[in-house]
């Protein structure tokens, strides 16, 4: 990842009268943060946004103050290699904040940056319930149910209100003192509306790969996923010729995926880029991180594996840090493996061609995959009370000056 400078972004982008300030630093944050923002824009507010976002945000606010997406990683290890980057980048945005007094601020998932953020504002005397002015949000909850649960407490000290996309997150913090929304999640809104799947499965479409939106994980997943490749087309000599669908999040990963690719000249030519933001995209079975995506490959009724590699110092402090027993959200949600998981050592050619050999298979018998598909579904679903941009909405006209 190349050191990112940051110093003139927000010194030369004031932004007087700003209604809203949204954070967002996943790729995953960036779309359904612009979706919220779409939402908000069609129900004729006027409100005035600036963001600090990804690409999608970019398009639609009024005031866009920089790329946030290519500082997207995870671990210990990862983000103190890129300390003096966050740290020149927190204390800029800070500055921005204090000086424009944007009137409320959504942080967008993000948990490590972002709560730091919501502290820092609460200590500086910026945010409302540190003494100033600012109303603090927060869309997309970090995971507490999964580990460091009693950052909760924490959360509602800084923080004035939350909306979660899970229908169990809500009862984590019914213990303290924040307002908690479920909103419903994003991809269960679209299916509802009955959204054309962007994901389709297709028995007779090439495969998916999908290894990630951040470089790190990538240059450690994608090679792992392209040698179990060159095992599932040794193992099935009949597939030769059968393609695969690389997606890719922007240019910068995908000079990446090109770049790797180009070691392993024996597969190159049945590799095909698609970009994350293509309307359709036909696949038979994924190989995919443990990202949002392998969510909306499930849903999507596509059967897959999850394969998921990080540095070993991470990994160990991982282990010892979560409490659950599956990486995946549809395993988490669904509470049955749908998605087998191949981590660390595990992620080996073979078990990689097994795990592809057994996602293929359920082309011949799609109702019992489509059966267990239908209850995740069910599960996601739940009954929001309100949706994410009616809850913002609110949020903003309850608390004007």
């Amino acid at each position: 990842m190349k050191t990112i400078d940051f110093s003139k972004i927000f010194l030369n982008n004031p932004f007087s009268d700003c209604d809203l300030l949204i954070v967002s630093g996943e790729h995953s944050g960036d779309q359904h943060a612009a979706e919220l923002v779409k939402d908000l824009q069609n129900s004729n507010s006027s409100f005035r946004i600036a963001s600090l976002g990804g690409p999608e945000l970019k398009k639609c606010v009024s005031h866009f103050l920089g790329d946030l997406t290519p500082l997207s990683v995870v671990g210990l290890v990862e983000v103190l290699r890129h300390y003096w980057t966050f740290k020149v980048l927190f204390e800029k945005l800070l500055s921005w904040i204090k000086i424009n007094q944007p009137r409320h601020i959504l942080l967008v998932d993000y948990p490590g940056f972002n709560l730091r953020l919501a502290e820092a504002l609460y200590n500086k005397k910026l945010s409302k319930k540190g003494g100033g002015a600012i109303f603090i949000h927060y869309y997309i909850a970090p995971q507490v149910w999964a580990w460091k649960s009693k950052r909760r407490f924490a959360m509602a000290k800084f923080l004035d209100s939350i909306a979660v996309i899970l229908p169990f997150e809500s009862m984590y913090f019914a213990d303290t003192s924040l307002p908690t929304t479920f909103v419903g999640h994003p991809f269960i809104k679209k299916f509802n509306q009955s959204f054309k799947y962007r994901l389709i499965w297709n028995p007779n479409s090439p495969i998916g790969i999908l290894p990630g939106s951040r470089e790190a994980s990538i240059r450690r997943i994608f090679p792992t996923l392209l040698r179990g490749i060159r095992r599932w087309r040794y193992d099935n000599i009949d597939n030769q010729n059968r393609e695969f669908i690389v997606l890719y999040p922007n240019e910068a990963i995908h000079r990446i995926l090109k770049q790797i690719l180009e070691n392993f000249p024996d597969l190159e030519a049945q590799f095909h880029h698609v970009s994350n933001y293509q309307k359709k995209v036909f696949l038979s079975a994924v190989l995919t991180s443990s990202g949002t995506l392998s969510l909306e490959c499930a849903l999507s009724g596509i059967p897959g594996t999850i394969i998921y590699k990080t540095n070993p110092l991470t990994y160990w402090i991982g282990k010892k840090l979560v409490k659950i027993s599956h990486l995946g959200l549809a395993n988490i949600i669904s509470e049955k493996v749908l998605y087998p998981e191949l981590i660390q050592e595990e992620a080996f050619p073979e078990n990689i061609s097994k795990q592809l050999n057994r996602s293929l298979k359920f082309s011949k018998s799609p109702q019992l995959w489509n059966d267990q598909v239908e209850d995740l579904r069910k599960k996601l679903t739940g009954y929001p009370s309100m949706t994410a941009s009616q809850w913002l909405e609110s949020a903003i006209n309850n608390n004007k000056p």
